[in-house]
């Protein structure tokens, strides 16, 4: 178990129904969530601890760049508003792929918050950093370009 600032968004701000791999945000079963993906990779399945609600990082946000922040999908601005910040344990069911997070990351790395998150994977998986590095080096364009969560 452990202890995490949570904010919430909800897909009426900017960025729309879709998170960062380019899906649908899910609000069934395992509800989608953003976070600094250096802290907690694409992937990342767990629980808040109160509610029982069960989710998966599937998008990031500028705004949670270089913090421990996860933001969480809520299906109404009601229940966005409702949540707040709130500092909630959760445990964690399963942990995320770095390397999956690089894959994604690297077409994207003019943005510079993506830059931060590419560096700090890196510093986690050199022997894995090469695709993030490859595409940051090359400065690929996405095909699908989501945008990214603010918090404002």
């Amino acid at each position: 178990m452990r202890q995490v600032r949570t904010t919430a968004y909800t897909h009426t701000e900017r960025g729309g129904r879709h998170n960062a791999i380019g899906t649908y945000l899910s609000g069934r079963q395992v509800m989608s969530a953003a976070s600094d993906w250096s802290r907690f990779p694409l992937g990342t399945r767990f629980r808040v601890v109160d509610t029982r609600e069960e989710y998966m990082i599937d998008d990031y946000g500028t705004a949670l760049v270089g913090t421990e922040t996860i933001d969480l999908d809520k299906q109404s601005r009601l229940e966005m508003q409702r949540w707040g910040m709130r500092h909630v344990d959760i445990d964690i069911l399963q942990w995320g792929s770095e390397e999956e997070s690089l894959k994604v990351l690297g077409p994207r790395a003019k943005n510079r918050t993506v830059r931060q998150m590419i560096a700090e994977l890196q510093k986690k998986a050199p022997v894995q950093s090469s695709i993030g590095a490859e595409a940051s080096k090359s400065g690929q364009a996405s095909t699908r370009k989501a945008a990214p969560r603010t918090l404002d």
